[in-house]
C-alpha cells in the first residue's frame, strides 16, 4: 500500500485530537496538514491547543510545531497538499455541509466524523463490518458534484456502533423490533470531569437529537443504493432513549430485540463469535481480530475494564437472555472515541483505500 498524505480539519478539538493519536505512527497515512478556526490559524499545533490537550497521553512531538492552517480559507492550499481530510469541526451543520463540499469540488475528498451529511443520499455512511459495498455510491456523488477524485464519505452516529453491530449478523433471522437503552460517555460530548463537573455524580435523561439518530442511522447502514441513492431499509423499527452518565469513555446500550425466526441462544452466541467482515479478511491496519467479543459472566462487559479492548476497536456483548416481552436481551458496550469517532473514520479510509476510492 502506499502512503497517502492526509490532513486533520479541526484538529483542536477532542475528536481531532484523537485522530492525531491514532496517525502518530499510522503504516498507511502521513498527517502533512493541521487545520482549524480562524482563531488557531497560524499558530503552531502546541500553542493553539494549549492547556486543552484532552488526551491521557502527551500530545505527539513530531505535531506539536505543524503551523495549523485556516480550515475555510485555505482549502486549495489544503487540497494540494493532501490525498485527503479527516473532518472533524465544531460548526452549524449548514456550514458543515458547504465546507466539506468545498473540499470535495476542491478534488479532496473527505473522511467525515461529522452528523450533517449522513442522510445526503449519495453520500455513504460506512460501518465497514456492517456496509462497505455502500462505497459504490461515490462515483453517482462525484457526478452531482462534478469531480473526478473528489467526494464526502461519513461515519455513524457513535453510539450506533455498540449495538447495531451485534444486530448485523442476526439480521436473517428477520429482526423485526429492537428497543435500545444507550448510556453514554461525557467524551460524546467533547468534554471530560474538568470541563463538565457538572456530571460527577450526575446522570442527565436527554442528549439532544441522539434519540432521533439512534432510531433512523441504523436504517441507512442496513439500506440499498438504487439508482445513484442509498435507501433506507424498512425494517427492523427502532426506538431509543439515549441517557448521559458519569463516565470519561465508552458507551453502552441494552438492547431488547424481536425475531420473525427466533434464532437460540447458542446460535445467536456462535455467530457472534464467528463474525468477520471485510476490514477482517482485509486485514486492515485498524482492524480488531475479533470484531464481537461475549463475556459469559453476568457482570460483564464493564465500560473501564472493555472499551479499550483491542486498541478500542472491538465491541463487547454480554448478558444474553431470553425476555418476557421481547425475544431477547443483551448489552453492548464500544468506545465512542475510537470505534465510534476517530477509529471508525481511519478504518473506513484504510477499507476505501484498499478498494482503490482514494488513490
Amino acid at each position: 500500500m502506499k502512503k497517502f498524505n492526509v490532513g486533520i480539519i479541526g484538529a483542536t478539538g477532542m475528536v481531532g485530537q484523537r485522530f492525531a493519536l491514532l496517525l502518530e505512527n499510522h503504516p498507511w497515512f502521513n498527517v502533512t496538514v493541521l487545520a482549524a478556526s480562524p482563531r488557531s490559524a497560524g499558530l503552531t499545533y502546541k500553542q493553539a491547543v494549549g492547556n486543552r490537550w484532552s488526551m491521557s497521553v502527551p500530545m505527539p512531538e513530531k505535531y506539536a510545531d505543524i503551523v495549523i492552517m485556516n480550515a475555510s480559507d485555505d482549502i486549495k492550499e489544503i487540497a494540494s497538499l493532501v490525498d485527503f481530510v479527516f473532518c472533524a469541526v465544531d460548526m452549524k451543520k449548514d456550514e458543515i455541509k458547504a465546507l466539506e463540499e468545498a473540499y470535495a469540488k476542491a478534488e479532496c475528498p473527505v473522511i467525515s466524523n461529522n452528523s450533517a451529511h449522513r442522510f445526503t443520499p449519495d453520500v455513504p455512511m460506512i460501518v465497514p463490518e456492517i456496509n462497505p459495498e455502500h462505497a459504490a455510491v461515490i462515483p453517482y456523488q462525484r457526478k452531482r458534484l462534478g469531480t473526478k477524485k473528489g467526494f464526502i464519505a461519513v461515519k455513524s452516529n457513535c453510539s450506533l456502533q455498540s449495538y447495531v453491530p451485534a444486530i448485523f449478523p442476526l439480521m436473517k433471522f428477520g429482526v423485526k423490533h429492537v428497543l435500545v437503552c444507550t448510556y453514554q460517555a461525557i467524551s460524546g460530548a467533547g468534554k471530560n470531569f474538568d470541563t463538565w463537573p457538572e456530571m460527577v455524580d450526575n446522570v442527565i435523561p436527554f442528549i439532544g437529537g441522539e434519540e432521533e439518530k439512534s432510531e433512523k442511522e441504523p436504517l441507512k447502514l442496513l439500506g440499498s443504493i438504487i439508482d445513484g441513492a442509498i435507501i433506507n431499509a424498512d425494517t427492523p423499527s427502532f426506538t431509543a432513549q439515549c441517557i448521559r452518565v458519569p463516565v470519561s469513555d465508552g458507551h453502552m446500550g441494552a438492547v431488547f430485540v424481536t425475531f420473525e425466526n427466533k434464532p437460540t441462544k447458542d446460535e445467536i452466541i456462535d455467530i457472534w463469535k464467528s463474525f468477520k467482515g471485510k476490514p477482517q479478511l482485509l486485514n486492515l491496519p485498524s482492524a480488531p481480530k475479533q470484531f464481537l467479543n461475549y463475556f459469559i459472566e453476568d457482570n460483564m462487559p464493564q465500560t473501564k475494564l472493555h472499551r479499550e479492548l483491542e486498541g478500542g476497536m472491538a465491541v463487547s456483548i454480554g448478558r444474553l437472555r431470553e425476555d418476557t416481552q421481547y425475544d431477547y436481551k443483551f448489552v453492548c458496550l464500544s468506545h465512542n472515541t475510537l470505534r465510534g469517532a476517530a477509529g471508525g473514520a481511519v478504518l473506513m479510509a484504510e477499507q476505501l483505500c484498499a478498494e482503490g476510492y482514494l488513490n
